[in-house]
């Protein structure tokens, strides 16, 4: 049975869900997607083994201290999107890669659309790490928590300290 809890953190409050066997989806605070998960389904974090460990691991990760995660992902997506997925679990902590470089892994610099594409519906947020998806020459580009949020994350991971604040404007 699909469960969900939620988990303040210094970048606002991040939905994790998921069932005794794998994580299903960790939601950005500041996304609009909709868990299709009811009230009934919301348990405490500290009353769910995985959905703590979850918390914990991300808790981690956002104050400098974990640099990959270990957690079973069961994330819901097509066969292409779960290439992209596992593509972008394969770019390293403080790497980034652009959306061109994942396409012409997957098969074509033609892909690059698709890529980020699949890179927007990613379930699973900072696990799978989107954030290190970035566009031609560096750019910033579309992230679900925002550019700020992206920003932030990619500084965390080039060694810039810890997520102790909150982000500005929020």
């Amino acid at each position: 049975m699909q469960v969900f809890t939620l988990l303040p953190t210094p970048l606002g409050t991040f939905t994790l869900a998921g069932d005794a066997n794998a994580i299903s989806a960790i939601i950005l605070p500041t996304s609009s997607k909709d868990t299709g998960l009811t009230e009934e389904a919301k348990v405490s974090c500290g009353s769910h083994p995985l959905l703590a460990e979850a918390g914990k691991q991300l808790n981690a990760y956002l104050t400098g201290r974990l640099h990959v995660f270990d957690l079973p992902l069961a994330p819901a997506g097509t066969v292409f999107q779960q290439q992209v997925w596992q593509e972008l679990l394969a770019i390293p902590y403080g790497q980034t890669r652009t959306y061109g470089e994942l396409a012409i892994r997957l098969g074509g610099v033609g892909k690059a659309r698709a890529v980020g594409g699949a890179a927007h519906v990613n379930p699973i947020a900072i696990v799978i790490p989107c954030h290190r998806l970035i566009g031609t020459g560096g750019k910033l580009t579309g992230f679900g928590g925002g550019l700020p949020m992206k920003q932030t994350l990619l500084d965390l991971e080039q060694g810039n300290g810890s997520l102790l604040a909150p982000l500005p404007n929020q």
